[in-house]
């Protein structure tokens, strides 16, 4: 089998026209030069060059090899070059799995920035609340919440997911305010599908952590329907603050019983592996990250009592 590194070798060895030259071109001792081009031609049983003390000349083979694998060896030094600097530039396809509901806060617009600060990325989204097998499905990046199996594979923790109590305007000037956790027995809230009865929520608030039991005329599996639920005025939704905080600043939702909130667990930046990581997904992980970090929801937004004063 053939040694590559000896075809360059010899490569070198022909356009420098001396083994001296192309060994400090190359950076090796002539010596070991020579004997790398001998054991090539031992490799093919064949003389590739005539020696002597004051002149190097190709055989008739080693000129017919010479023009058939010089253009091997620069395509492959080429290549290897646009790796490397490629390497250095994000370009390729970024494939991100996400939350169902993941570009309901992170926005469409931040999508078109990202794309236009690097024209060589192209962004493939996998949205699902199930989680995806990365190697299997070919995932660059995911972003997770809560527990991780493989605390290695976390490459970074964003924003804590801190979960609040909102209700539209309109429902809160039609339904009254609760003053207490408890006075939410009363009201229509929005929970998750699943198990009959009655939701229990736990909370923490002024006097430590609490837990109420509610119920309502609506339930969904998605964080994003019972959103759209709290929006129409539907009742009260205990809901991730970073969906709900764009709604609250432009007033289409307002916190209720404020003090009172879930913590949540980070959400985490997952990658298959912590080696080699491409530059295209590095990137991106740091464009999301200072678009998602301001999204804390420690903002004090406006409170429902707001509404029941109009």
């Amino acid at each position: 089998m053939l040694d590559l590194n000896e075809v360059r070798m010899f490569v070198q060895v022909v356009r420098a026209r001396s083994f001296v030259e192309a060994a400090r071109r190359l950076g090796v001792p002539p010596n070991t030069l020579s004997r790398r081009v001998r054991q090539l031609e031992t490799r093919l049983d064949t003389r590739l060059m005539q020696r002597s003390t004051r002149k190097l000349s190709l055989t008739a083979a080693g000129s017919a090899f010479f023009e058939r694998c010089a253009p091997a060896v620069d395509g492959v030094l080429d290549a290897g070059k646009d790796l490397a600097g490629g390497s250095r530039t994000a370009s390729g396809t970024v494939r991100v799995a996400a939350p169902a509901d993941f570009l309901e806060f992170f926005k469409i617009a931040w999508v078109m920035q990202f794309l236009a600060q690097h024209p060589k990325v192209r962004l493939d989204f996998v949205l699902n609340d199930a989680r995806a097998d990365l190697i299997d499905e070919g995932i660059d990046v995911a972003f997770r919440g809560g527990p991780v199996a493989d605390e290695h594979l976390v490459f970074r923790r964003l924003m804590p997911q801190s979960f609040h109590l909102v209700a539209s305007p309109a429902y809160v000037q039609s339904h009254g305010n609760p003053e207490t956790l408890q006075e939410l027995t009363r009201h229509d809230c929005l929970t998750a599908s699943g198990r009959p009865g009655l939701a229990s929520w736990t909370l923490h608030g002024p006097d430590g952590r609490e837990e109420v039991k509610v119920s309502g005329r609506f339930r969904a599996n998605s964080a994003r329907i019972l959103l759209n639920g709290c929006l129409a005025g539907l009742g009260i939704g205990l809901l991730p603050g970073v969906l709900v905080a764009a709604h609250i600043r432009a007033g289409r939702l307002l916190r209720v019983l404020p003090h009172y909130r879930r913590e949540g667990a980070h959400l985490n930046v997952i990658l298959p592996s912590s080696q080699q990581i491409p530059t295209a997904v590095s990137e991106f992980v740091e464009f999301a990250a200072g678009r998602l970090q301001p999204i804390i929801d420690d903002q004090a937004p406006p409170t429902a009592s707001k509404a029941r004063r109009r």
